[in-house]
């Protein structure tokens, strides 16, 4: 059983080109589920698995008060291994042929307004030197390229092209994109390029984005970062880098940018995904119609 898993992890890895991150949780999923089934059915072969003994999974998670969606996701993984046992010809039939997913409600993605970043980006006072300078960019850099947090934890400093305005990341699947970067932003670039040449020790010097001392961010860093500067304007609950995707894709929209050109600049494989932001710009636009259409002033 352990091979099998291995080459699952090897096959998520290598061909579907998942993140590091994306296959830790695949496997730990499994885990969890083959502990499990040792637990309640003393047996814990995944190959033989049948579908009550998901069911009672499920059941199990559930009386675990785990959400309908981290409940999804955890069959999604199964599902994943169960495709794979199939390929390699390890199964004939995968035990959740006919799974139905769990209804979840959708999660509202409230975006941050104008006038939030306005607060954020031209009224609130940054830290002076280094610090202050990298703090803002980042804060800057999410609103006007949408990029992801990953992608700009991993953002390499030959990536960043003031000549031409652009930067390129490597987004998921290991998919490159270049994003074009706006005039006050390239900006504050060089500002923060002459920051970074005087820190006195730089350990990931490929990287473009660093810690005081020298090595480069990480998630709970750049969390934290945003959750900080937005607690101080705004009242949502969530406050996160993702949150700043949505706005900036919603501010596009909002002033009428093309979804398909949204679509690139954010690296979506599919329109689907980019649609899930036009709700925000629907109620901005009804708002709008309301209030100019001629109908609606009587």
């Amino acid at each position: 059983m352990e091979s099998s898993k291995a080459k699952f992890r090897d096959y998520l890895g290598l061909e579907k080109n998942y993140s590091p991150h994306t296959v830790t949780a695949y496997l730990n999923d499994l885990d969890f589920f083959q502990a499990f089934l040792k637990g309640a059915f003393e047996d814990d072969d995944l190959i033989r698995v049948n579908y009550n003994q998901i069911r009672a999974w499920i059941v199990s998670l559930s009386d675990d008060g785990v959400s309908n969606s981290s409940i999804n996701r955890k069959i999604s993984s199964l599902k994943s291994f169960y495709k794979f046992l199939l390929k390699t010809k390890q199964i004939e039939t995968s035990p959740l042929l006919k799974h139905k997913a769990l209804k979840s409600p959708k999660k509202l993605q409230i975006p941050f307004s104008e006038k939030e970043l306005d607060l954020v980006l031209n009224q609130i006072v940054y830290p002076e030197g280094f610090e202050g300078v990298r703090d803002k960019l980042v804060v800057d850099l999410f609103y006007t390229t949408g990029i992801r947090r990953a992608e700009l934890i991993g953002l390499k400093l030959h990536n960043v092209d003031l000549s031409n305005g652009t930067i390129k990341v490597l987004g998921k699947r290991n998919k490159e994109r270049i994003i074009p970067v706006l005039p006050v932003v390239q900006n504050q670039i060089r500002i923060y390029l002459d920051e970074r040449s005087r820190l006195q020790r730089i350990i990931d010097d490929d990287s473009f984005f660093l810690l005081l001392k020298g090595v480069k961010l990480n998630d709970s860093f750049v969390y934290r970062l945003i959750n900080y500067y937005f607690s101080n304007v705004s009242e949502k609950v969530k406050k996160s880098p993702h949150i700043l995707r949505h706005t900036f894709a919603t501010h596009l929209l909002n002033h009428g940018a093309d979804i398909n050109s949204v679509k690139e600049l954010l690296g979506h494989s599919s329109l689907a995904s980019t649609q899930v932001y036009t709700h925000s710009s629907l109620a901005e636009l009804k708002k709008i119609y309301g209030s100019a259409h001629p109908r609606n002033q009587k």
